[in-house]
């Protein structure tokens, strides 16, 4: 048989062009199960090279392959046609009840988030931010992509996931291991842990129901919190790790596909399937060099215990994946199918903001009764004319600006109870801490940077830090200026995803445009806004008008006032 012959691959090459009878094997099959769900691909995915597999044995597209996929090993399960759900509930009924006991030590589990990054000696610089993953009126309009990863015990998944996400090049990635959901154990359990005894490669042994919530709410772009578990104590720590922010979430572990809600919520299904051979040759080496066991235990350990368990409760569920990996990480041509796909799926998610459409939206409306203005004092016009007048130095503009602060603080907080938290929009909306601090001694400050790319005019958030239990407080959000609004909308989504309550967020700015107080309240009108003064216009760049130019750049002092004209007489912070 030919690679391409059947119908299953000859419809992967119609669609990719590149099958031939010296083919990639393992990419036409994983192409045909990814591409072509209800087709049942009948070659197994075992070759990388052209003509021969790294064993030397014939691939697929050379001689004697038919021989070697028909004959094969008549204890390896094979793929059959049928839902994943009745594929899954046959699988759980042949798994036993009770547990067969199967030791294993590690250290402590990992679960991380992915943000772009490029370190230096001395500094750390974000290289691109999360794009919007909501909509104009606030509510999210995308799920995150989540690829679930199984295989046996020293497979590769962990180094399959790894090579993933550098491969994938995308922002805000979530690597989310399943050794973090261990079940808390008992007295009596603790003891047969103690002593090799205790089954961790059970799906008993596991807390599904918070693996399914925690997975849930990451897809859904929630913040989530996620244990960790210690298997020198066979307990979860006391700290759990926070989650937040994933385009694509990386879930591995040994039985992910052990759970039909957990099927569910996979988007993407890999199995990393490795010889038995290298798996064993991989814990020795692991548990000999690391661990300081010797070769006699970690052999009679794999035979009695790890092999029969990968056996009967992992090795059946490679049925339900939608792409096979053979040797892991090594596997580039797999690795790369993966990408690509991931990319297309993205690609198809992804929509743009029509920032004309949003500033047109809501002309003529009346202001919102969300919306509190500072009293139009004398004092305040006054200190309006000093910042707002481009000669005005810099001196006097923040120190003016600071008085300002002040008041706009001290009237906000005449409509905040207690237990506040402030939460400053980076940069320029930090240059409101000091008057929130002096005013609210003991109070806790969050920040989060959002900046505008100029490349598509949206809003991107690059970092945050929020205090703990901030869900809890009522947050006092404070940017400098607000013109679009859109900084302040994905300022207020992030709060929410933290479960902060819509009616305890209130948007401090020194200078507001229409545009912007419409937007907000538009998406989010429980959301309180506060503000000393309301410009009418923006110009067709988006910047207030007349405005008081870049606010973050003339209090810091990096602004070029020589080159100050009247089209940059607004705000630059969206």
């Amino acid at each position: 048989m030919q690679c391409g012959k059947t119908l299953e691959l000859a419809a992967c090459a119609l669609h990719y062009g590149m099958c031939s009878s010296a083919g990639y094997c393992s990419l036409c099959a994983a192409a045909v199960r990814t591409r072509f769900p209800g087709v049942h691909c009948s070659v197994e995915m075992s070759a990388l090279s052209m003509d021969r597999d790294v064993d030397g044995e014939p691939g697929c597209g050379a001689p004697g392959a038919e021989r070697k996929n028909q004959e094969g090993d008549p204890d390896r399960p094979r793929s059959h046609s049928g839902s994943g759900e009745d594929s899954l509930d046959s699988l759980l009924t042949r798994l036993p009840l009770t547990p067969s006991l199967s030791p294993r030590k590690r250290t402590t589990s990992q679960s991380k988030t992915e943000p772009p990054l490029l370190r230096t000696s001395k500094r750390t610089i974000y290289t691109a931010g999360r794009p919007p993953w909501y909509n104009e009126s606030g509510t999210p309009f995308k799920e995150a992509f989540v690829i679930g990863l199984c295989g046996g015990s020293a497979s590769g998944k962990t180094t399959v996931a790894n090579k993933i996400i550098e491969a994938l090049d995308v922002p805000w990635v979530v690597l989310l291991s399943m050794d973090c959901f261990y079940k808390i154990l008992s007295k009596e359990e603790q003891e047969l842990a103690a002593r090799n005894e205790y089954n961790f490669d059970h799906p008993d042994a596991f807390d599904f129901d918070l693996l399914v919530n925690v997975l849930r709410k990451l897809k859904k772009g929630k913040s989530v919190k996620v244990p960790v578990y210690d298997f020198t104590t066979h307990s979860r720590r006391k700290e759990w790790k926070t989650v937040y922010g994933a385009n694509v979430v990386i879930f591995e572990g040994i039985l992910s596909f052990a759970n039909k809600e957990l099927l569910k919520l996979l988007d993407m299904k890999v199995f990393v399937d490795t010889d038995s051979d290298i798996r064993l040759v991989r814990r020795l080496k692991r548990d000999i060099t690391e661990r300081g066991r010797d070769i006699v235990g970690v052999i009679k350990q794999y035979n009695k215990f790890v092999k029969p368990s990968f056996e009967q409760y992992i090795e059946p569920t490679v049925q339900l994946a939608d792409i096979v990996v053979p040797r892991g990480g090594e596997n580039f041509v797999a690795l790369d199918l993966i990408v690509q796909h991931v990319h297309s799926q993205l690609e198809k998610r992804m929509q743009r903001w029509n920032m004309a459409a949003l500033a047109s939206a809501h002309q003529g409306q009346p202001l919102p009764e969300t919306l509190s203005v500072l009293q139009n004092t004398p004092q305040v016009r006054g200190m309006h004319t000093i910042i707002r007048n481009k000669d005005t130095n810099r001196d006097e503009f923040i120190f003016y600006s600071k008085r300002l602060m002040r008041l706009l603080i001290e009237h906000a907080l005449s409509f905040l109870p207690l237990h506040i938290t402030g939460v400053s929009i980076l940069r320029a909306g930090e240059t409101m801490e000091q008057a929130l601090t002096a005013v609210c001694k003991d109070i806790r400050l969050g920040k989060i940077l959002i900046q505008t790319n100029h490349n598509t005019g949206e809003p991107e958030l690059h970092y945050l830090r929020l205090p703990k239990e901030i869900s809890e407080d009522y947050v006092i959000l404070m940017d400098s200026t607000v013109s679009t609004g859109a900084a302040a909308m994905m300022a207020i989504r992030v709060l929410l995803d933290h479960d902060v309550q819509e009616e305890k967020i209130f948007l401090l700015s020194l200078l507001m445009a229409e545009m912007g107080v419409h937007s907000v309240a538009y998406a989010f009108p429980r959301v309180r806004i506060i503000t000393t003064a309301v410009d009418k216009r923006v110009n067709q760049e988006f910047h207030i008008i007349p405005g008081i130019g870049n606010f973050g750049d003339r209090f810091f002092g990096t602004d070029a006032p020589s080159d100050w004209n009247e089209d940059d007489d607004s705000n630059m912070d969206y």
